[in-house]
């Protein structure tokens, strides 16, 4: 017990002697720290303050660099603005030489001018006073006041001038009129020159080729039967007679005439003719016609160059292929029209597109005219307002004949291109009896007129000229007698185109030197 007692004892003594010295040694280090801190830290101060002092010596150096070279810039910057304020002083002392110099010049230009005035007012005194002696005196030598004068002066000059406005306005007439005519002229003529179409002459009969001639026994059947048929469903007309291999389809309606003729071909092809057989034939020629007229319209579109149709107008424009007028077929002339109303279009300058458009349906009112009662003007213009065409080709359609009035250029156009198609040479075909009796009838309602000494229907029927005699009908009468051949021509004749009524008055003086 003891003896651990004084183990743990000396123990304690053994570590308090070594903490002793161990703080003693750590107090010698940090002494010795502090010292080496003190040092260091002085050295630090003295290093700081000389390159403070170094610093400080620069810094005024740089100072009185920027000071110097500031004290340069000013002056030189005075310097030259004091040149600058001398050259402008310089500059105001010479314009104010230039101005005195002016001033004088104007002064003595103002007594010149000051002089003149003075002698000009007394010859303008002058002046009047011998204009107030003329005056008087004319007024003493006329036996008229100045008033008067000058009413009779104004009065002469108004008649002069209202007749010299009167001719004047007369030369421009005609001078309009003349150059009018001229341009119409050379528009027609250039659209005429562009367009060439070529013309079916429809007639109303068809011709069908046989085989042989024992197909006419089998066309025409047991007691006839297979012949009634065809014509029932047709409505066409077969005439079989002695022609060798051939047989005639009559009818006045061309659709139906085609129906039939496409029909009895495919019976003569296939060879079994009979009524049930007929009547399948019929059918698929009418179908086959309604594809062929869809075609023959959509083709008329591709020619002119004109889309976005509905498909029951370019119906009705195939139909037009089986319609004739005056012997011209009625779609190759729409397309002529629309090819000249186009170019006649493009020549005063507005759009041709329209113009076409319009050329091309004038006439559709054709296809269902026997169908629909009204002029087939009126009837084209509402199937083309129902298939929703604008307002320009509905007018263009029902004013070409003058059942509207016109509402553009375009309509105008289209009648024009109308006139021209139907008019031109070889277009329009008629019989020779209706010819010369049109003939004769112009001629008859000329010469019923009264003062007329001869008459001549000339131009193919496409010109009247009427010879009056002078002394029973003046120029007024003429005008008028124009007017009521005009007038009775168009009540009492049938005719295609235009008929131009031109009458003649003559009046010569002769006289003989001997």
């Amino acid at each position: 017990m003891n003896s651990v007692l004084i183990y743990e004892i000396i123990t304690g003594i053994i570590i308090a002697v070594i903490v002793l010295i161990e703080f003693y040694i750590i107090k010698n280090k940090v002494s010795a720290i502090k010292s080496q801190a003190l040092e260091e830290s002085n050295r630090l101060k003295d290093e700081a303050k000389k390159e403070a002092e170094s610093k400080k010596k620069e810094a005024i150096l740089e100072a009185k660099e920027e000071a110097h070279k500031l004290r340069n810039d000013v002056e030189r910057e005075s310097r030259d603005r004091r040149n600058e304020s001398q050259r402008f002083e310089r500059r105001l002392i010479q314009r104010e030489e230039l101005l005195d110099k002016k001033n004088d010049t104007l002064e003595k230009r103002e007594d010149t001018l000051d002089k003149k005035q003075q002698e000009l007012e007394k010859l303008q005194t002058g002046v009047e006073e011998l204009y107030k002696k003329q005056s008087n005196e004319l007024e003493r030598l006329s036996g008229l006041s100045s008033e008067q004068a000058k009413e009779i002066l104004l009065e002469k000059v108004k008649k002069e001038i209202k007749h010299e406005s009167a001719i004047m306005i007369k030369e421009v007439e005609t001078r309009a009129k003349e150059e009018a005519d001229k341009k119409a002229r050379e528009i027609i003529t250039c659209a005429i020159q562009r367009c060439a179409a070529d013309h079916v002459a429809e007639t109303t009969v068809h011709v069908v080729t046989l085989p042989n001639d024992e197909m006419k026994g089998r066309i025409i059947g047991r007691e006839g039967r297979n012949i009634r048929t065809l014509e029932t469903l047709t409505g066409v007309d077969l005439i079989i007679d002695d022609t060798p291999e051939a047989v005639i389809l009559s009818g006045f309606d061309p659709i139906r005439r085609e129906v039939a003729r496409i029909a009895l071909e495919k019976l003569i092809i296939d060879g079994r003719i009979h009524p049930a057989r007929i009547e399948e034939m019929v059918e698929k020629a009418k179908k086959e016609l309604e594809s062929d007229i869809k075609e023959e319209g959509e083709q008329a579109t591709f020619e002119t160059g004109v889309h976005g149709l509905h498909l029951e107008i370019i119906k009705l424009l195939g139909r037009l292929k089986y319609r004739t007028s005056y012997g011209q077929n009625v779609l190759k002339h729409s397309v002529e029209v629309s090819y000249l109303a186009g170019l006649m279009a493009s020549e005063i300058g507005i759009d041709p597109t329209i113009a076409k458009r319009a050329g091309l349906l004038h006439d559709i009112g054709k296809a269902v005219d026997h169908e629909v009662e009204g002029p087939h003007a009126i009837i084209g213009a509402e199937f083309a307002k129902k298939y929703h065409e604008s307002s320009v080709i509905v007018n263009a359609i029902a004013a070409h004949h003058g059942d509207e009035e016109f509402q553009s250029l375009e309509a105008v156009l289209v009648q024009a291109a109308d006139a021209i198609s139907a008019a031109r040479p070889g277009a329009r075909r008629e019989t020779l009896e209706a010819y010369i009796k049109r003939l004769e009838k112009l001629e008859e309602i000329a010469n019923t007129c009264e003062g007329v000494e001869k008459s001549y229907a000339i131009q193919a029927g496409r010109e009247l000229r009427i010879m009056v005699k002078p002394e029973d009908v003046d120029d007024a009468g003429a005008v008028e007698m124009a007017r009521n051949v005009v007038k009775k021509v168009e009540d009492e004749l049938e005719y295609p185109g235009q008929i131009k009524v031109n009458v003649i008055r003559e009046t010569r003086a002769v006289e003989y030197a001997k």
